[in-house]
This record gives structure tokens, C-alpha cells and sequence, in this order.
């Protein structure tokens, strides 16, 4: 069960942290994995230890996009996997936010997401099947923090475009699916500081933080073929997280 054998995906920002657990939890699953991501130097690296295939890829380039997407099938004949990894967190407090903070933010997390996720979908179409998982977040649409409102807003725009799309295509095949992460360690949490972690896994069930790979499981199940009935929906990984009502639940 849950093979990906014979199965082509795409993971944008796969060279390292949670992506690079999606495509490390992809190939365990037999898949042949193209990583993509505007990391050159760690795309090369990930892509030689994992055995895979990279390609250099700004997603906000909407142009780069399809034509990234187009050279995958003319290579292999075939998409039938994408997750859209790609993402940033910048921190910045609504007072002290520019214009060009919010604007960043969207452009990468949002729009991103679309002209990437717009492009596989035209190739799945065609195929008459697909998987698309998109790597959301519990914050924004589940739970806030303060400095990141442009990062919780970006999150929640990702899951009303993943329904819409999963509606669009369903017809085709396809599906289109999100995980949301609670705190995963990657070199990106770990540069908050060990305070920082400390407070989160002080309010984690196990009082332990996740690792990409976690995150790269979900993924390959909702990529699997087994997955065909699950559309427009989301898995929360966060090591229950968001459930304790008080600190002490947490005892």
C-alpha cells in the first residue's frame, strides 16, 4: 500500500527543511522526485544525496512556472504529483509593517502557490489525473502568533484557493489537498531561538517538536493512489497542538 512507484513529483522548495522531508518521505515511497526551488546551491546538494532531479525555479515567476512544469512532461511524459512547498516567514509586528513586508509575503506564499499549482493542474488535466498537496499551516487558519498576521493571512488564502481548485478539477481525476504544520524543527525554527523552542514545546502534548520528515508522510499518503476519495481537504500535523483547552491539559 501507499507505493508511489512509476509515480513523477515535483516539490517546490524541496531543497531543504520541510520540503526537503516531503521529497525524502517521496522517494522512500518509490516516487521520482524533480526538486525545485530558487536555492541552487541546496537544491544540487539535497538532490545528489537523495537521488533526484533539480531545477532552479522562482515561483513568483509565473512564466518559469509552466515552463519548469512543460519540461518535466516533455522529460518524463507526465506529472502526476505536485507539492507546493515553497514558503516564507519573516517576522514583523502589524505596527511596524511596511506595505512592502505584506506584499512580499502574498507574493511568495500566495501567489506562488497559485502560478505553480495553476500550471500542474493545466498538465494533470490533460492526463485526467492528478495529486496537488499544499504545505499550509495551523497558523492562520486554526491559530495566530503574534509578528506573523501577514504569514497567518497568506496561510489562510492558500486553503480557500486549495478548495476552490479541489471543486474545479475534481471532474479530472484530480485532487487537491493541504498539510498544515504545527512546529516542525528546521533550520528556519531553530534561527527563533532556543526560548522560542522552549515555548513551543512547552505547549505540545508530547512536549516535542516535529521533524520534516513527519510532514513528508502526510504528504506521500495524500499523493497515493489510495488517497482518490480525499479532495479539498487538510491533515494537521502538529503533535496535538491545537488541542488543550488550558495549561493543564498539558500536565
Amino acid at each position: 500500500m501507499f507505493s508511489l512507484q512509476k509515480q513523477i513529483a515535483m516539490v517546490t522548495g524541496g531543497a531543504k527543511g520541510i520540503g526537503r522531508g516531503i521529497v525524502e518521505a517521496l522517494v522512500e515511497a518509490g516516487a521520482t522526485v524533480i526538486i525545485a526551488d530558487i536555492d541552487t546551491d541546496a537544491g544540487i546538494n539535497t538532490a545528489k544525496e537523495l537521488g533526484c532531479e533539480f531545477v532552479e525555479l522562482d515561483v513568483t515567476n509565473q512564466a518559469l512556472c509552466q515552463t519548469r512544469i512543460n519540461e518535466i512532461i516533455q522529460k518524463y511524459g507526465k506529472l502526476d504529483i505536485l507539492c507546493s512547498n515553497t514558503g516564507i516567514f519573516p517576522q514583523a509586528t502589524i505596527e511596524e509593517m511596511t506595505e512592502k513586508d505584506w506584499d512580499f509575503m502574498q507574493e511568495v506564499n500566495v501567489k506562488g502557490t497559485f502560478f505553480v499549482v495553476q500550471a500542474a493542474l493545466k498538465a494533470m488535466k490533460s492526463q485526467g489525473s492528478g495529486r496537488v498537496i499544499i504545505t499550509s499551516s495551523i497558523t492562520g487558519n486554526i491559530t495566530g502568533f503574534p509578528g506573523w498576521s501577514h504569514y497567518g493571512a497568506s496561510k489562510a488564502a492558500q486553503l480557500g484557493f486549495m478548495r476552490s481548485a479541489a471543486l474545479e478539477y475534481a471532474r479530472f481525476g484530480i485532487t487537491v489537498n493541504a498539510v498544515l504544520p504545527g512546529n516542525i524543527l528546521t533550520d528556519g525554527l531553530k534561527a527563533q531561538g532556543e526560548t522560542y523552542l522552549n515555548q513551543m514545546r512547552a505547549t505540545i502534548p508530547p512536549h516535542t517538536l516535529g521533524e520534516p520528515k513527519d510532514i513528508g508522510y502526510a504528504a506521500a499518503f495524500l499523493a497515493s493512489k489510495e488517497a482518490k476519495y480525499i479532495t479539498g481537504q487538510t491533515i494537521i500535523i502538529d503533535g496535538g497542538q491545537i488541542l488543550p483547552e488550558s495549561p493543564e491539559a498539558l500536565l
